[in-house]
């Protein structure tokens, strides 16, 4: 066994593909801290979280995500709470928690950093959000949960075969219009109810998810904090009208869109199932609470 090693956790089909050239590249970078460097095997998800976590407790000085928020989601359960060193390679379509806490954005500046971070012995604490089902799992997440239409967006399309590619996603957003409606919510912020109909809501730690959507523009990562977000009934032509605007932030100008902040958040609503950095949580009910500086990140 060799403890005080980097074990790398990479996706090879993150970015579609376009940045596997780079791996070598990155695992060269990687190792100028040092220490050796591990390459770690999964061939599904719970592969990943198990490999993470073996890695970890055979004494890994760093966990480092080399992918997209899907990766870095994984990766983040082995560590969250822990002092143990987290860097992030971003190489995915989606690199929303990277870019929140200033990663660069090119792979190899990225990687080059966090061995100069573990060479200097030097770190940065930022927030994690963690989340309790009423079967007790629990999950952490570092971006954006949601708890709404775009919820059932993923879960539309994680269910199709056919298209393959964005296309599928670009089909389950028609098919969920062409079915929606708002839902009757209790979101418990700090203990206070709120009785509510809504076709979005969500709980961010950074301000954005899916490559840029801005859900949660002024979240910060580093505030104890969680941005909750849900909005008045606007039916199917503001819902369409709402993606390009996500792009920027402008949706939360709407008089209709609440944004609030939290520490504890609890979100109740029946045929709703969660999803949280891309990733699927589990039907709500959920709990989600803001950790202040649970992640020691090396940039």
């Amino acid at each position: 066994m060799v403890n005080d090693f980097i074990a790398v956790l990479a996706n090879p089909s993150a970015g579609k593909g376009r940045y596997r050239g780079l791996l070598p590249g990155v695992l060269e970078a990687l190792g100028t801290a040092g220490r050796p460097v591990r390459i770690l095997t999964a061939g599904s998800g719970i592969e990943a979280d198990e490999a993470c976590h073996t890695a970890v407790a055979d004494g890994a000085a760093a966990v480092v995500a080399v992918g997209g928020d899907g990766t870095v989601h994984r990766a983040l359960q082995s560590v969250a709470g822990l002092d143990v060193g987290f860097g992030v390679v971003p190489a995915g379509t989606g690199n929303d928690f990277a870019s929140a806490v200033g990663v660069p954005h090119d792979p190899l500046k990225a990687a080059e950093g966090i061995a100069a971070a573990l060479r200097d012995g030097r770190d940065h604490r930022f927030d994690l959000a963690r989340t309790l089902d009423d079967h007790g799992e629990r999950r952490w997440f570092c971006a954006v949960l949601a708890a709404g239409f775009d919820a059932l967006v993923n879960e539309r399309a994680n269910r199709m075969r056919r298209p393959r590619g964005p296309r599928r996603y670009d089909l389950a957003i028609l098919l969920e219009l062409a079915r929606l409606r708002a839902r009757p919510y209790t979101v418990t912020l700090d203990g206070e109810a709120h009785v509510l109909t809504s076709e979005i809501v969500a709980v961010g730690n950074c301000a954005s998810y899916g490559g840029g959507m801005r859900m949660l523009p002024d979240a910060d990562p580093a505030d104890g904090l969680l941005d909750v977000l849900f909005a008045l009934p606007l039916g199917r032509l503001d819902m369409m009208r709402l993606k390009p605007r996500l792009r920027h932030g402008t949706h939360v100008r709407d008089p209709r869109v609440t944004v609030t902040r939290a520490r504890e958040v609890r979100i109740e609503a029946e045929g709703i199932i969660s999803y949280a950095d891309g990733e699927r949580l589990g039907p709500l009910p959920i709990e989600v609470r803001c950790v202040p500086g649970a992640v020691r990140l090396l940039r």
